[in-house]
């Protein structure tokens, strides 16, 4: 119903579908230990260890379960959708313990894990069912409900009502609705009095500043709680949220991903993937830069000036791929050029070398940005960055939208065909779907996509 309350309630529901999980991997495992070797027959079935030596898989519940339930949209999708969000996720789950412990190279009964996932799934819809009877039993009681004033001008109350009686948690409120339009501040409080009104929902469009700060004020003085609805302006792509500057209230619009665990994950996964592979890969880079050394004259890396987040310059590295002088011959190629909008882009390159042909469709000339990701220029996934000079010819300026996030080594073009895109509208429009739908799964699916993308050099020019 209202957002920051239905947060409350899905964080006790995570918790408690976390402690459902993990009790159902015990529970699965004492059926299959103790209970089906003692029907019938079940002396038959082979003899399987204690739960003991397994235990510690909980913790791979613990870590799973809540990013496997929010990334199949469990949480998100209404109570009669939700078991196949919960049978994905439990299935990913069932996954990840029989890798664990294949990786241990320990032995749990495959009929376990079947039933783990069997039971896991009807435990979290049971839940589901159980929360939903809760809820109706709640709001059929006497005074179960939530008294809800919804202050507003003209039909817009109205719209607010319908919409909150919609929501899942609708029927838990009990509304009443106030035009702002034909009744002052003396028939406001009566309403508040006549209904024991707890909680006011106050939109602001169309309504002056002193009327509204006569109501909240109002409700101050009562120790009525108002939720102000900020619709004195209306925005395409940016989200709204609260935050405090100096004691004061203030609003904050943003149009990318706000501060959250998954970003700092991310940039965990950033420096530590990249490290890793920088060392693992030193045989290889080493590798490549004799090749380039011996293959043709010039550095073995090409340093190039790119935008980086928001646009700040910084410095990409690339295994160089063309002739040492292939800036200069940039300018008598530019006829030929395959992509609309500012960015340069040919499939068939002459300046590339025969080497640094090999280099870009396997995509090993990109390598050395695991430095710019370690160094924090760059992450593992974002919009592919461009030289400054391409971005300051930008026409549109919702194009520099694309650089709200950090560049990234791989991304939605990455994926979808590289130098097949020849428009740069439908790349720009990539990027900006990359942002607006961001999460960590999102970044850990681009990965797993980039993999057989590079190996099979799909798309690469």
């Amino acid at each position: 119903m209202l957002r920051q309350h239905r947060e409350y309630r899905v964080l006790a529901l995570r918790v408690i579908d976390v402690i459902l999980v993990g009790f159902m991997l015990w529970f699965a495992h004492l059926f299959r230990h103790s209970i089906l070797p003692a029907l019938p027959n079940g002396h038959l079935l082979p003899t399987i260890d204690p739960f003991t030596e397994f235990a510690w898989q909980w913790v791979i519940i613990l870590l799973a379960a809540p990013l496997l339930l929010e990334a199949n949209g469990f949480y998100r999708v209404s109570w009669s959708s939700k078991l196949w969000p919960a049978a994905r996720s439990m299935l990913g789950i069932m996954l990840l313990l029989a890798l664990t412990l294949t990786l241990r190279r320990l032995v749990l009964s495959r009929m376990v894990l079947i039933l783990f996932t069997v039971f896991s799934t009807a435990a979290l819809i049971a839940r589901v069912h159980l929360h939903r009877w809760q809820q109706r039993r709640k709001a059929s009681r006497p005074g179960g409900r939530e008294p809800i004033l919804i202050a507003a001008a003209g039909a817009r109350s109205s719209e607010l009502a319908r919409r909150i009686r919609s929501e899942p948690d609708g029927s838990l409120a009990d509304i009443h609705e106030f035009d702002l339009a034909v009744a002052g501040l003396p028939e406001f409080a009566a309403a508040l009095h006549e209904r024991s009104i707890q909680r006011v929902i106050v939109s602001g469009e169309g309504i002056p500043y002193d009327r509204l700060a006569q109501l909240i004020r109002a409700c101050e003085i009562e120790g009525i709680e108002v939720w102000l609805l900020a619709d004195f302006y209306k925005t395409s792509v940016a989200k709204a949220s609260f935050d405090d500057l100096l004691g004061t209230p203030t609003l904050v619009v943003r149009s990318t991903p706000a501060a959250s665990w998954q970003l700092l994950c991310k940039a965990v996964i950033d420096r530590a993937g990249a490290l890793a592979l920088l060392i693992l890969g030193a045989p290889l880079f080493a590798a490549i830069a004799v090749a380039i050394r011996l293959t043709s004259p010039g550095p073995v890396l090409f340093r190039q000036r790119r935008s980086g987040l928001h646009g700040r310059p910084f410095t990409m590295l690339k295994f160089r791929s063309m002739v040492s002088d292939a800036e200069m011959q940039k300018a008598e190629l530019e006829p030929f050029n395959q992509m609309s909008g500012p960015v340069f882009k040919l499939s068939t390159d002459p300046r590339v070398t025969p080497l640094g042909r090999l280099l870009r469709r396997t995509s090993l000339d990109e390598l050395p940005q695991l430095w710019n990701v370690l160094r924090g220029e760059m992450s593992l996934v974002g919009p592919r960055p461009l030289p400054v000079y391409e971005t300051e010819n930008f026409a549109d300026l919702a194009h520099r939208r694309r650089l709200s996030m950090k560049p990234g080594l791989t991304c939605l073009w990455q994926i979808s065909g590289r130098n097949a895109v020849t428009n740069f509208e439908d790349w720009v429009r990539l990027d900006l779907e990359y942002i607006d739908n961001w999460s960590l799964w999102l970044d850990i699916g681009i990965l797993l996509r980039t993999i057989p993308i590079v190996l099979t050099g799909k798309g690469a020019g």
